[in-house]
């Protein structure tokens, strides 16, 4: 059975693309589909490599249920257009870095996650990291409807995965 990759990515990995990470995550699980999925994160610098989502971001999460304990920083390379299927840039700065590391040969689909929450009026998930809480939930409230979205076409992608096998 072929899997179905999808990778985050914010500037750091400690707020943004690690919460669009466990929210999908969870909401992969509850569709009965994580299984089918490879799904991670990673930032666009590399101050945190290695270390734990910020406790901020892990605080608001845990209060919906969402468990980033386990996630650790990494830097997004080149070789990540090869390995995922989808590649979702936090905001335009990163979709732009994400652009000049990309090779022409890359399999994945570049573009903003925000694209799929198409209700809303943003295009960027802001960055919490110099604000305060109401900024980590509100980054919290956006992932969890682009993660609809989002589910909604790899669930599509996978039935036509299985009608073609």
């Amino acid at each position: 059975m072929e899997k179905r990759s999808i990778l985050f990515v914010c500037l750091g990995n400690i707020c943004r693309s690690p919460v669009a990470e466990g929210v999908f995550r969870k909401k992969a699980q509850e569709a009965n589909i994580l299984d089918r999925l490879i799904v991670d994160s990673a930032g666009t610098a590399a101050w945190h490599v290695g270390k734990s989502p910020d406790e901020r971001m892990m605080a608001a999460a845990d209060m919906r249920g969402y468990d980033l304990s386990s996630l650790r920083a990494r830097q997004a390379t080149a070789d990540d257009f090869e390995k995922f299927d989808h590649i979702l840039a936090m905001d335009t700065d990163n979709l732009y870095s994400l652009q000049d590391i990309s090779p022409e040969t890359g399999k994945a689909d570049l573009r903003l996650f925000l694209n799929y929450a198409p209700n809303r009026k943003e295009s960027d998930v802001p960055d919490p990291y110099y604000g305060k809480v109401e900024g980590f939930n509100h980054v919290i409230d956006l992932v969890e409807e682009a993660s609809e979205g989002l589910l909604a076409k790899i669930k599509k992608e996978l039935s036509e995965q299985n009608i073609s096998s």
